[in-house]
């Protein structure tokens, strides 16, 4: 046993069935820095191409500004060309009026760690709205419930990074009253806010949420307002 006023050597303890790598002393000598260094670098690489690549692969449906599908496209290169193409939004609320808001995951090639609504994506090719909007909701969020459209409309929000969101947007509403199950790999947080305090925070703090939710939350609120839509 090493003591107190020696050199303390550093083991790595590797876990095949996990790649978990766990210190079990204070102090690294150069190689196994090096190693772990090189292997997180390694991990965060392969897990970005394989993110892209899987984005790269999805399709999103073209449409014409009366959303009459005119093709299929891959989603990166229909932001890349900012074709019009059918999306979904989803505003989910509960019985105290409040509506649940998501931060976008870190990772996010547009938009990391901003506030946005409770979930948005893109229809796949033969599914209904709805449908898609369930099936997301469930992916992101980690519950279920029913959802009824509200209206629609088209928006253009181009990004920093040269992409632009050009969509034709399905906005939904549903209610639920319980916590969500956040999905990591596509929610940091989430919380519940009265339409209200977002309208109040979006005109103070605007840079902390997503371009188009700030598009879609204006039209979302005159519609309840004015509707007093029942959920």
């Amino acid at each position: 046993m090493t003591s107190q006023n020696e050199n303390i050597s550093i083991g790595l303890l590797v876990e095949s069935n996990t790649h978990n790598l766990f210190l079990r002393n204070s102090l690294l000598d150069p190689l196994a820095l090096n190693y772990l260094i090189f292997m997180t670098y390694l991990t965060l690489i392969i897990g970005e191409r394989f993110y892209f690549y899987k984005m790269e692969e999805e399709n999103v449906i073209l449409v014409d500004k009366f959303d009459v599908q005119i093709g299929l496209m891959p989603k990166m290169e229909a932001h890349e060309k900012a074709l019009l193409h059918r999306a979904f939004s989803v505003f989910i609320m509960n019985d105290k009026g409040e509506t649940m808001i998501q931060q976008r995951a870190g990772h996010k090639y547009h938009s990391p760690l901003l506030w946005t609504n409770t979930c948005c994506s893109h229809q796949r090719d033969g599914e209904s709205n709805i449908q898609a909007g369930k099936r997301r909701l469930k992916e992101e969020m980690g519950f279920e419930t029913e959802l009824k459209e509200l209206f629609s409309f088209i928006y253009k929000a181009p990004f920093d990074n040269g992409l632009t969101e050009h969509e034709l947007d399905h906005v939904m509403i549903g209610h639920y009253n319980g916590e969500p199950h956040i999905n990591p790999e596509e929610v940091a947080s989430w919380k519940w806010m009265k339409p209200s305090e977002i309208k109040q925070d979006m005109l103070t703090s605007p840079e902390k949420y997503t371009a188009w939710f700030k598009i879609i939350f204006d039209k979302f609120y005159n519609h309840i307002s004015q509707y007093n839509t029942a959920i």
